[in-house]
């Protein structure tokens, strides 16, 4: 393995010191013939003595977070932002797919240190408490990529096929959605609102980008789906 590789489907790529690594429809990593997709979106380089990503795009942006998912940024279009972690996972959404590659360094300049008591919370994130129908709801919309193994790509679900998922009427689950990104701009999270206070219209993108990428939900929140829904035909 080179100083940095990127994993992307289970393919490995070794960018040059010297050159550019160009990642979008077009490139050096084609990650899809999606019209949504910028033709080069994403920039790998090294100089400086440190290895950047940048978002050359003008309207997508990307979640990097390392792969503990304790440092989380949201990377608009112009910016830019160091690789520093041992592993870096990016996920981005384009039209209805979400996509996401891993950036590998063999000599990271930062590490990070866990201890075995660090506590770890189910349903909080910060000072965020979620109720289980509301953790529910995050699961529903990040299955397909709860489901898949390593890196790759997976299709988000609309509200109403959530909202069946779990056995709820739309407007539940849209009423739902909205405490939810309420509760997650409050604390910071950027990306669940549009101008002016109001809803981001890809607010179920990043919703699920956030939530993969800080582990809010992992797999084992799956069988949460089920319960949910039998609760649902319960009440019934």
């Amino acid at each position: 393995m080179s100083e940095l590789s990127i994993d992307f489907c289970g393919e490995w790529y070794e960018p040059a010191l010297s050159e550019v690594f160009n990642i979008g429809r077009e490139g050096d990593l084609e990650v899809d013939d999606n019209p949504y997709l910028h033709r080069k979106f994403l920039q790998i380089a090294h100089y400086d003595g440190i290895w950047w990503l940048t978002n050359a795009g003008s309207i997508l942006s990307a979640t990097v977070a390392d792969a503990g998912g304790g440092m989380q940024a949201w990377l608009a279009p112009g910016a830019r932002i160091p690789l520093v972690f041992g592993q870096t996972n990016v996920v981005f959404t384009a039209g209805p797919t979400t996509y996401e590659f891993s950036v590998h360094l063999k000599t990271p300049s930062f590490k990070q240190q866990s201890s075995d008591s660090d506590a770890v919370g189910d349903t909080t994130i910060g000072p965020v408490i979620f109720t289980d129908s509301q953790k529910a709801l995050i699961v529903a919309l990040a299955e397909p990529m709860l489901r898949r193994e390593g890196t790759g790509f997976a299709a988000i679900p609309s509200s109403a096929e959530a909202a069946a998922r779990l056995g709820w009427a739309l407007t539940r689950f849209n009423r739902k959605l909205d405490n939810v990104c309420d509760k997650l701009d409050r604390v910071g999270v950027v990306g669940l609102r549009g101008g002016g206070g109001k809803l981001a219209t890809n607010r179920r993108a990043r919703l699920v980008e956030h939530a993969v990428t800080s582990h809010l939900v992992t797999a084992a929140d799956l069988p949460l789906l089920e319960k949910m829904k039998m609760l649902q035909e319960d009440e019934e």
